[in-house]
């Protein structure tokens, strides 16, 4: 079967659930003779706790030791962030697990740890220990291969973890067009006051967007990846998504979209490539305002230098539980 570009799916129509649940991906080019294996990506329109249980159960073989729950807890009062209760029974039901999180750049009260325990407080994350993993300094991880970055700082703690779960609130972002799993461990896993400023600043301009940030934010979650190896997973919770991240708290734009689902693999190419396809495969005024996000903001460039960074596989197979 061929694949289609994306852009080309946005000029001829929509993609049929059927070619979804084989696993089509929009972005890809002519079929290959000889394709590689798919990654394996597991689905569940079940959106609920016993929903992510399940498909966390799919992905959750590497998951030993001490394990790093990474999330984003959100800015004071953020109206779509992950839902308490779901994380709680998730939480609970992986041994010796810790949700962790680091400081921020930008102007937050989460841009100190003082100010950080506040907002855990206040959005209700308080039925087990977070981890703030650069309360005590950073520490550098090498990034192989990386063009941009030879190294980037992440919370010191970081390395206190035998294995990490990435659970991520998939939805838009302001400067990556979206925030998918490689979004969680890039940013969300850099240390405040360094690793973040690493992956923001190109030359003298901090906040600097486009194809370029996002090379630098495939950099950072690639030492991620790096460290952690087999003992690494994703789910992406396909629901309230807005064009803006849980970064913009209440003042997030209007969600816009449908909730969708959970997707989990541990591939973090084909979880975050299938959630994007999913939403291409939307109706053309329903996808709209998250297609323009992304677009605008080169954010499908994610996908492809993942796969030039040998991150993972945009070819898999949907598996619906």
């Amino acid at each position: 079967m061929n694949e289609f570009s994306r852009r080309d799916f946005l000029k001829n129509g929509t993609l049929t659930a059927g070619a979804l649940a084989m696993g089509l991906s929009l972005k890809g080019g002519p079929a290959l003779a000889a394709p590689p294996a798919k990654a394996k990506v597991f689905f569940t329109r079940d959106l609920s706790a016993e929903g992510l249980l399940n498909i966390y159960a799919k992905v959750n073989e590497g998951m030993t030791g001490k394990v790093a729950l990474k999330l984003h807890t959100g800015e004071p009062n953020g109206p779509n962030i992950l839902p308490r209760p779901w994380v709680q029974r998730l939480q609970a039901s992986i041994p010796d697990s810790t949700i962790v999180e680091c400081n921020v750049l930008y102007e937050s009260p989460r841009q100190t740890t003082e100010g950080h325990r506040e907002t855990l407080k206040a959005n209700g994350w308080t039925f087990c220990a977070v981890d703030i993993m650069d309360a005590e300094g950073d520490v550098s991880l090498p990034v192989p291969g990386g063009r941009r970055l030879k190294e980037v700082a992440v919370g010191k703690h970081l390395l206190n973890y035998d294995s990490l779960l990435a659970l991520t609130h998939f939805k838009g972002h302001v400067m990556g067009g979206f925030g998918g799993s490689l979004k969680n461990i890039a940013i969300g896993c850099a240390s405040g006051k360094v690793g973040k400023a690493q992956l923001h600043r190109e030359g003298n301009q901090l906040w600097s967007g486009g194809p370029n940030f996002m090379e630098r934010m495939v950099e950072g979650g690639k030492a991620v990846t790096s460290h952690f190896g087999p003992h690494i997973a994703y789910i992406n919770v396909l629901r309230n998504m807005s064009v803006s991240c849980d970064c913009e708290g209440v003042n997030a734009a209007p969600v816009t979209l449908p909730d969708l689902g959970i997707l989990a693999s541990t591939d973090i190419l084909a979880v975050d490539t299938a959630s994007v396809d999913m939403i291409y495969a939307l109706p053309k005024d329903v996808r709209r305002d998250m297609v323009e996000r992304i677009e605008s903001r080169s954010g499908l460039r994610q996908l492809s230098y993942m796969k030039e960074m040998g991150m993972g596989s945009d070819r898999y197979e949907l598996i619906t539980i």
